[in-house]
């Protein structure tokens, strides 16, 4: 069957950089842009040329990829030719194979934002799209604000775009830069401009997710004609973001009559890196990744009513619309006190546990998850947490160690400095092997900040186990949260609590008190615990 190209352009290094509180480093421009470059997308816009150093000298650097770096920036200003305008000069100067240039054509926006007469606009656009295109460069044009302007005024819309397009524009890029369209809207507009004598093969699209509606938008313009999506990883952007590409790829590459119908130039080995891409973007921005994102959030195939998972268990299909391997994301049947047998004997499977259908003890393991969740324990996420109640109730639960007590002291004191700082310390004696064991540590950096008390009780308990001290050398915490589950004067604090090793597992624990510091020890004595099991390979005697 013959399939359509459909091109990918990204702009998460240019348009998702203008998401509030986002600035890469040029370092990571490059390397956000070899996993671009990995997955297959056409074009990466790298930024925009002389706006700022970082963008400056990511072009400057020039990464090599298969996919069209592109350079951003305007057309020329009024009074100068583009051959003279310093501006444009310097995104011609950054040497890419494609330039995009964004332009007005709402004539509002050219009347009152840039105050020229209209036809002024049309001839910097044409001037400026016909430079790019004299020096053999791919020449975009970005008609901002085109959707609010067509509709206001069609005709100069239009004039706006078709200047673009006989100067020599590749492409000519709808936008719906205030993000406002719907979906009915875009499939009407671009199929009225296709009718109007632009070739669908030369149309793109770029939407804002002002309404939730970008993917929806992307998708209403493809079918209508458009051959080029434009958007951004994670949904990155301005305001709501962009079109969600992490979104876009995969429905594009695993659904009809996408699916059939184009070629987008991503493979399905690359597809199934996506998740791992996604939450490396979240890494780089040092932000937690969303739970709810399509296909690659970590709740996308979570499946936590019981009937769900009992459905899933004979077939996946029953409630998941694809394989989760397709994109790199994994199944979750988590744990809770919606939690039926089914999920229960999943999970326990999943961690090497073998538990006979009708054993009363998968009662029991649910009935006391029930009992905890009631006061305030979440198994949801805890999944470690959870495989040790389970292998407590079963009986396949080591006593590596017992911790007799602990304490913490928080201190602020004047430094050399004659400055006020904290300090804190903790003491932990917990007994393993027949002899009792005090550590002590502080919680402080190599510059001598003070971490937390909850550091230091990590360094603490982690101190001097005897024998197990060693499989601990790899371990370390990556996150910690804490959430009030009761107002009030009989508030309860649910700590939770995700480690890491040096063999690349993470796992999450959970502690439960009115006390913050004993919800965030039990959740650091689970997280030690669970680790243990999994590396000390032998049971332990229970301790005295």
């Amino acid at each position: 069957m013959h399939t359509e190209r459909l091109y990918l352009y990204d702009t998460t290094l240019r348009d998702g950089q203008q998401t509030q509180g986002v600035q890469f480093s040029t370092a990571e421009k490059i390397q956000i842009a070899q996993a671009l470059d990995q997955l297959g997308v056409d074009y990466i816009e790298g930024g925009w040329p002389g706006a700022n150093p970082t963008d400056s000298a990511f072009f400057d650097a020039a990464p090599k990829t298969s996919a069209r770096l592109t350079a951003f920036g305007m057309t020329k200003r009024s009074g100068r030719s583009a051959e003279n305008d310093d501006v444009l000069a310097a995104v011609m100067n950054a040497d890419t194979q494609a330039v995009c240039l964004v332009g007005k054509s709402h004539d509002y926006h050219v009347t009152h934002a840039l105050g020229i007469p209209l036809e002024e606009n049309v001839e910097n656009i044409r001037a400026s799209v016909a430079h790019v295109a004299a020096q053999g460069r791919e020449a975009l044009f970005d008609a901002e604000h085109f959707f609010d302007g067509y509709k206001d005024n069609p005709g100069y819309a239009i004039e706006v775009c078709r200047a673009a397009l006989n100067a020599g524009a590749r492409w000519v890029v709808l936008c719906d830069t205030n993000g406002g369209a719907l979906p009915a809207e875009v499939s009407r507009i671009v199929s009225e401009v296709i009718a109007a004598g632009f070739p669908g093969d030369r149309l793109g699209i770029h939407t804002h997710n002002d309404t939730e509606n970008a993917v929806a938008c992307s998708l209403a313009a493809v079918n209508a004609g458009a051959r080029q999506i434009q958007g951004t990883l994670n949904g990155l952007g301005e305001r709501c973001g962009n079109a969600n590409l992490t979104a876009l790829i995969p429905t594009l590459l695993l659904k009809e009559p996408y699916a059939s119908q184009f070629d987008i130039g991503v493979s399905n080995q690359a597809l199934a890196d996506l998740t791992r891409i996604s939450r490396m973007l979240d890494d780089i921005l040092n932000r937690v990744p969303s739970k709810q994102s399509a296909y690659v959030g970590a709740s996308a195939f979570a499946h936590k009513a019981g009937l769900h998972a009992s459905a899933i268990l004979k077939d996946p299909t029953t409630y998941e619309h694809v394989d989760p391997a397709s994109v790199g994301n994994a199944r979750i049947i988590p744990m809770s006190n919606q939690a039926g047998q089914s999920n229960l004997r999943k999970r326990l499977a999943e961690a090497g546990l073998t538990v006979d259908q009708g054993d009363p003890a998968l009662g029991h393991i649910l009935d006391r998850i029930k009992l905890r969740e009631a006061d305030g324990y979440s198994y949801d996420t805890a999944q470690a947490s959870f495989e040790l109640l389970a292998r407590d109730e079963l009986g396949q639960l080591p006593a590596f160690f017992e911790v007799k007590r602990y304490k913490v002291t928080v201190e602020r004191r004047k430094n050399k400095y004659n400055k006020m700082v904290s300090l804190s310390e903790a003491v932990v004696v917990v007994k393993v092997d027949g002899e009792k064991k005090l550590s002590v540590s502080e919680s402080h950096d190599e510059t001598g900040n003070d971490r937390g008390p909850v550091n230091a009780l990590a360094k603490a308990l982690s101190k001097d186990l005897g024998q197990y001290s060693r499989i601990l050398d790899d371990m370390h915490l990556v996150d910690f949260k804490v959430r009030i589950t009761q107002g009030g004067t009989e508030a309860v604090t649910r700590v939770i609590i995700d480690s890491e090793d040096g063999q690349g597992r993470r796992w999450s624990t959970v502690g439960v008190s009115a006390n913050i510091v004993d919800a965030s020890f039990e959740a650091l004595l689970d997280a030690i615990q669970w680790k243990l099991v999994r590396d000390c390979g032998r049971q332990s005697a229970v301790a005295e």
